[in-house]
């Protein structure tokens, strides 16, 4: 389990909080000793603890098991960061302008890379009057479809759910655009860049 509470996160935010591991431990009912092993990797918290640690720690439990200390660096919330989530169980697509950590049915999501464009998704843009008619010539079958269409620019995200056996199609305002993204639910994400 790679992604799991790290004992250096334990650390540093029981530290920021200014609790010793007996503080931690008293507050959560278990020796100074299980919080020691803890934070030197030598075990893990019982899952019924993870919700009053974090609680403790001053986090949600979500950044708790990402297994990594979370912090906000990204204040100016630059669109061209934007980041996709998608879940491989239920096809939610959560969208984010930066890095975050998203989980959805009960999994802790990567962010997806965007790929160049290939003869398979390939993405076709026309100028229509003041906006952007895509394209992405790809089957759109209930197995294998194209999921979203995304443009973003300095100034925000246009986004359009795509369903299966309807067309892969979107209309974007052309307001700055400066990268188009397509996610196919098979192959993931591509891009090209305006």
């Amino acid at each position: 389990m790679d992604k799991y509470v790290t004992g250096a996160v334990i650390k540093k935010l029981r530290e920021k909080q200014k609790l010793t591991q007996e503080d931690l431990a008293s507050k959560l009912y278990v020796s100074s000793k299980a919080v020691s092993k803890w934070e030197t990797g030598q075990g893990f918290p019982d899952i019924s603890l993870i919700e009053p640690l974090a609680e403790v720690l001053g986090i949600s439990v979500i950044e708790l098991l990402s297994g990594s200390d979370i912090h906000n660096t990204n204040r100016a919330s630059n669109m061209l960061r934007s980041k996709f989530y998608v879940c491989p169980v239920c096809g939610n697509a959560v969208r984010a302008t930066g890095e975050a950590v998203v989980s959805c049915c009960g999994i802790t999501l990567p962010s997806c890379e965007a790929e160049e464009c290939d003869e398979e998704h390939k993405i076709v843009v026309e100028r229509v009057e003041d906006e952007y008619y895509v394209t992405v010539d790809h089957p759109m079958t209930k197995d294998h479809y194209i999921s979203f269409i995304a443009a973003v620019s300095d100034q925000g995200m246009q986004f359009t759910k795509l369903y299966p056996e309807g067309n892969a199609e979107a209309r974007f305002r052309i307001n700055g655009v400066r990268r188009i993204y397509a996610y196919c639910n098979h192959h993931g994400l591509y891009q090209i860049i305006k």
